[in-house]
C-alpha cells in the first residue's frame, strides 16, 4: 500500500472551523451571553465570562465533531454534503475524533472551573448533545431535539452565574428550543428528496415542504410569546419588548422568502436572518442591562 496515500490528511485550522461550522456559534452564543447578563444584572467577573464563552465553544465543538463522524457515510451520499470535510478526505475520522475529546474534556473542565452544580450537569448536556446526530434516523422529533441542545446554552449560563437552578432561564430555553427546531425544518427542505430515499425521518417528511413551512411558522409564534414572557418573569422593559417585537418582523421576512415551490433562499433565510436575531437579541438586552445599572 502506498504510504502517502494511507497518510492522514494535513488538515489545517481552517478546515477543522469548517467541519464544525464554528461560524454558526452565532446562534447560541448571543442568548448565552445575554442569559448571564440577567441573571448577573450586570456583567458578572471576567473569569466568568471567559468560562462560559470557553464552556460554550467546546461544547459545541464536540457535539459538531461527534455528528459529522456519525453522519460521514451520509454526508458522503448526499450530493449537497458530499464536500464535507470528512467524506472529502480533508480530515480522518482519527482526527475528528480527537477534537471531539478534547474539546467534551476541555468543556466538563471548563464547567469545573465556574461552580460544582454546572460541573455536575456537564456529563448530562454532552449526553443529549451526542444523541441528536442519532435522532433523524428513527424519529421526526429531531429538530426539537436539535432545539434542545441550543436551548441548554441559556439555561447553562444562567447556571454558571447563579449556581442554582432557577426556573427563568428554562423559559428562555425553551424559547431558543422552538426558534432553533423552527429553522432546523426550514433547513431541512434543502433535503427533502434525498431524506426520502435514504429513509431519514424530518418534519418535512411528514408533512411535505409547505407543511412543514406551516409547523415552523407555528415554532416561531411560541418562540416570540416565549420571549415576550421570559421577559415580563425577569423585568424587562420597553426597550427589550421592542426588540422581540422586531425580531417578530425579521421572522416574517424569513418566512417570506422561502415558497414551497422556490427554495433557493433557504440558506440566506437559515443563517443571515437567525444571525441576525440572536446578535440583535444580546444588543438590546445589554442596552437594557445598561439602563438598570443607571435607574
Amino acid at each position: 500500500m502506498n504510504k502517502t496515500s494511507a497518510a492522514a490528511p494535513r488538515a489545517g485550522l481552517r478546515d477543522y472551523l469548517e467541519l464544525v461550522k464554528f461560524s454558526h456559534t452565532l446562534f447560541a452564543l448571543p442568548f448565552a451571553l445575554s442569559s448571564m447578563l440577567i441573571a448577573a444584572r450586570g456583567l458578572p467577573s471576567l473569569s466568568i465570562i471567559c468560562w462560559i464563552v470557553a464552556a460554550m465553544i467546546t461544547a459545541r465543538t464536540a457535539a459538531m465533531g461527534f455528528n459529522r463522524i456519525v453522519d460521514r457515510k451520509i454526508d458522503a451520499a448526499n450530493p449537497r454534503t458530499a464536500a464535507r470535510e470528512i467524506p472529502a478526505g480533508k480530515i480522518s475520522v482519527g482526527q475528528a475524533s480527537a477534537l471531539v475529546a478534547v474539546s467534551a474534556s476541555l468543556f466538563v473542565g471548563a464547567a469545573y472551573q465556574l461552580n460544582l452544580l454546572a460541573f455536575a450537569l456537564a456529563p448530562l448536556a454532552l449526553v443529549i448533545l451526542f444523541f441528536y446526530s442519532f435522532c433523524k434516523r428513527f424519529t421526526s422529533w429531531s429538530h426539537m431535539v436539535l432545539g434542545l441542545c441550543l436551548g441548554i446554552a441559556p439555561v447553562g449560563a444562567w447556571i454558571a452565574v447563579r449556581a442554582r437552578w432557577e426556573w427563568e432561564p428554562l423559559v428562555l430555553g425553551a424559547a431558543v428550543l422552538f426558534w432553533v427546531a423552527g429553522f432546523d425544518i426550514i433547513y431541512a427542505t434543502m433535503d427533502e428528496e434525498f431524506d426520502r430515499k435514504a429513509g431519514l425521518r424530518s418534519m418535512v417528511q411528514n408533512f411535505g415542504i409547505a407543511g412543514a413551512l406551516r409547523l415552523a411558522q407555528v415554532l416561531h409564534v411560541v418562540f416570540i410569546a416565549l420571549l415576550f414572557w421570559f421577559g415580563y418573569l425577569v423585568g424587562m422593559a420597553v426597550l427589550y419588548e421592542a426588540a422581540v417585537a422586531l425580531i417578530g418582523l425579521f421572522l416574517i421576512y424569513e418566512h417570506s422568502i422561502i415558497k414551497p415551490d422556490d427554495l433557493r433562499r433557504v440558506n440566506a433565510a437559515f443563517f443571515t436572518v437567525n444571525g441576525v436575531i440572536s446578535v440583535f437579541f444580546l444588543v438590546a438586552v445589554a442596552a437594557e442591562i445598561l439602563l438598570w445599572r443607571k435607574g
